[in-house]
This record gives structure tokens, sequence and C-alpha cells, in this order.
């Protein structure tokens, strides 16, 4: 078999195995919610108001993309999962934005990795949704950065 063969038949993906990384995207989605619902009550301070009031929608847009998410698992014939990743907090305000901002970096690398992946499996309506979730959190990203007084970081993708 030749390096190409061998490679393009490392990088598919079975429809079993999307289900399961689908449940991650919904597990870090669930986080994303309780973060989000904590956070927007929780952080102190002036210089925080107008991104508490932010993280606040960014829980209901954050919901939304569980609902999307748990649609399609149930769609290609899974379960949905029903836990949370793990939530960070702090009592410092600015170390939970950054907990958020490294969440948001890693959901963007993953979502760009399942867009490539559904794509490949031809699953262009789920693909659809999924480039809709992206540009939430690419915004959400964008938000986060800017609450810390930075310039917007590009993720990257995760790998295979």
């Amino acid at each position: 078999m030749s390096d190409k063969k061998n490679a393009a038949k490392s990088t598919a993906i079975t429809k079993k195995k999307l289900i399961e990384l689908l449940n991650e995207d919904l597990q870090r989605e669930f986080q994303a919610v309780i973060a989000y619902v904590n956070y927007s009550q929780t952080l102190k301070g002036a210089a925080y108001m107008n991104i508490a009031d932010e993280l606040a929608v960014h829980a209901t847009e954050e919901l939304a993309h569980a609902l999307k998410l748990s649609y399609w698992i149930d769609f290609l014939g899974g379960e949905p999962a029903v836990t949370a990743k793990p939530v960070k907090t702090s009592k410092k305000s600015d170390e939970k934005l950054r907990f958020d901002l490294e969440n948001e970096k890693e959901t963007i690398r993953n979502y760009r990795r399942r867009i490539r992946q559904v794509d490949m499996l031809n699953e262009f309506a789920l693909g659809e949704d999924l480039r809709e979730i992206l540009r939430d959190e690419s915004d959400h990203l964008n938000a986060l950065a800017t609450a810390l007084g930075e310039d917007t970081p590009d993720p990257g993708i995760a790998d295979e």
C-alpha cells in the first residue's frame, strides 16, 4: 500500500468515532455553560462589569450549541453525553477570564478539526451547524481577549 493511501486511511474517521468526538464537544459546551453562568455572576470590580454581562449572553449561546450537538449525536445514532468537563474557578476575576480564554481556544481547535472530519463523512448539514457554532466561539474568544487587554489569539487546530 502506498504512503498516500496509508496517510488517507490513518486520517479517515468513522461515524462511531465522530459520535465519540461530538460527545466530547458536548461536554465542553456543558462546561462552558456552567463556567459562564458562574463567572457572569461572580466577577468583581468595575473593570469587569461589561464582560460579566457579555458572559451571561455567552451562557445562552453555549446552551444553544449543546442542544445542536445533542440533536446531531442522536441523529447519527449516538447517545448524547450528560456530564460536563471540569470547570476551573478562582476568586480572581482575571484568572476566571483566563480560564475561559483557554477553554475557548481548545473548543475552537476541536471544532476546526471536527468540521474537516464531518466533511470527510459527507455530513454537510452538520458541518454548517458546526461552522455557526465556530463563529460564536470565535466571538467569545475575541470578547475574552479584549476584556483581558490582549490581541485575539489564533488557537490553531486540534491534532488528529
